[in-house]
C-alpha cells in the first residue's frame, strides 16, 4: 500500500469514529469525555472530542499517556480502566484503545475519560457511615492534560527530575543519561522541537541535549536505571 493510500485509509477510520465519540459521551453524560487522537500529529493530535473532563479541544495535544503509547509504536496495547488525576485534582478513570490500520500499524487512539471524583467521595462517606476504617490507599499519579504540547513536555521533564530528587546540576553523567533515556522511552522526543524544549527546561544548550540523547540511545542502562 502506498503512503497516500495508507493515509486515506487512516483518515477514513478516524472519520467513521467521529460519531462514535459523541455517542459514547452522550450515553454516559456530563461525567464522560471521549477523545479521538491522530498520532500522525503529536502536537495537535485531538481530531474529535465530546464532553469536558480534562478540558481538551480539537487541535489540542496528546497527553503523556498518549506519548507513552506513541513510543511503543506497533507494540502498543490498549490500556484499560486505569486511574489518574488532573492537575486540578479531578480523579479520572480512563481507557485508551489504540487504532490500527489494515497493516496493523498504530496511528491513533480512542480515549474515554470518566470523572469519578464524586463517586470516590460518596464511597468514602458511605464507608465512614458504616464505620469502616480509612484504607489509606495511594493516590493515583497526576497526569498533565492540555491542548499545549509544551506544557505536557515540561510536566514530564519536571516529574522525571523529581523522581531523581535532584536538580540537573546535581546529577552525575549516569543519571543524566538515565533521565534522557526515560524521556525517550516516554515518547517525548517524538514531538517536534522537543529536544530544544527539554534543553531549555534543563538550562542546557541544544547541542548538549542532542549529545545526551544520542549517548542515552547507545549506552546500555545501568541496573536500577529506569524510573
Amino acid at each position: 500500500m502506498t503512503a497516500s493510500a495508507r493515509d486515506a485509509e487512516r483518515d477514513a477510520i478516524l472519520a467513521a469514529l467521529a460519531p462514535v465519540v459523541h455517542g459514547i459521551a452522550a450515553t454516559f453524560g456530563p461525567v464522560c469525555e471521549v477523545v479521538l487522537h491522530d498520532y500522525r500529529k503529536p502536537e495537535a493530535s485531538v481530531v474529535a472530542v465530546a464532553g469536558s473532563v480534562t478540558g481538551r479541544t480539537v487541535g489540542g495535544a496528546m497527553s503523556e499517556i498518549g506519548m507513552r503509547v506513541l513510543a511503543r509504536g506497533d507494540d502498543a496495547a490498549d490500556e484499560l480502566n486505569y486511574v489518574t488525576r488532573t492537575g486540578a485534582g479531578t480523579r479520572v478513570k480512563s481507557s485508551t484503545m489504540v487504532l490500527r490500520d489494515s497493516a496493523g500499524a498504530v496511528f491513533g487512539a480512542l480515549c474515554v475519560n470518566l470523572d469519578v471524583t464524586a463517586v470516590d467521595r460518596a464511597q468514602a462517606l458511605l464507608g465512614a457511615l458504616a464505620g469502616a476504617a480509612g484504607g489509606g490507599t495511594a493516590e493515583p499519579p497526576v497526569t498533565t492534560f492540555g491542548d499545549d504540547i509544551d506544557s505536557v513536555v515540561d510536566a514530564i521533564v519536571d516529574d522525571r527530575l523529581r523522581r531523581q530528587d535532584q536538580t540537573w546540576a546535581g546529577l552525575d553523567r549516569t543519571r543524566r543519561l538515565a533521565l534522557f533515556r526515560s524521556l525517550d522511552e516516554q515518547g517525548v522526543f517524538a514531538v517536534r522541537r522537543a529536544v530544544e524544549q527539554v534543553a531549555a527546561r534543563l538550562g542546557i544548550s541544544r547541542a548538549s541535549a542532542y549529545s545526551y540523547l544520542a549517548q542515552s540511545r547507545t549506552t546500555a542502562p545501568a541496573e536500577g536505571d529506569r524510573s
